[in-house]
């Protein structure tokens, strides 16, 4: 019987001649159960009746499991996680913040080189020699005449006399002295 079994099981398996159809066979594992049990009793209500003995002995035997105390560093320890966890990102906020204003920096900067760029070209144009001839020109401007050109003799080197009326009275002297201070201080902290 064994033997068939053998057969039955390896007949497609072997290589080279094939004698029928090679689609799948449904019912080969069904045939195989069929021929190892040939000749024994079912044991099909055998074993629904133990099944439901072994449940209810399981239902019997449950245990509870106790009640586990948290500790109190555990608590600590998942608080300051959390805590951390916010702190990243508040710092992700942060740093996307200040990249925002980077970008409308970098833009701000962009416009105001351009800016420049402009007045500067417009700067040179309005300090060209002949443009502020002709402006001076447009507003009824002349060159002076030899007549209105007056030169300072400057040769002699630098002085300088001043002039005072004296006070020889004690009131003058101190009133002089104390307008002296009053500059110096007002001098100093200018």
């Amino acid at each position: 019987m064994a033997s068939a079994a053998r057969d039955l099981r390896y007949r497609d398996y072997q290589g080279g001649f094939v004698d029928g159809s090679l689609a799948y066979d449904l019912d080969w594992a069904v045939r195989e159960r069929e021929l190892r049990h040939a000749g024994e009793m079912p044991r099909h209500q055998e074993q629904t009746v133990t099944r439901k003995k072994e449940k209810e002995e399981e239902k019997v035997h449950v245990r509870v499991r106790e009640r586990q105390h948290v500790s109190v560093f555990a608590l600590v320890g998942f608080g300051a996680a959390i805590v951390m966890a916010v702190m990243v990102l508040m710092g992700y906020i942060q740093l996307t913040v200040l990249a925002a204003e980077t970008v409308e920096l970098k833009t701000q900067l962009e416009t105001l080189n351009t800016e420049n760029v402009r007045l500067t070209a417009r700067y040179e144009q309005m300090f060209d020699l002949s443009a502020v001839k002709e402006a001076a020109e447009a507003a009824g401007m002349v060159k002076p005449s030899a007549s209105q050109i007056g030169y300072i003799d400057l040769s002699d080197g630098d002085c300088a006399v001043v002039y005072q009326k004296e006070d020889v009275s004690m009131l003058g002297r101190m009133a002089s002295s104390v307008n002296t201070g009053l500059y110096a201080v007002m001098e100093y902290f200018d």
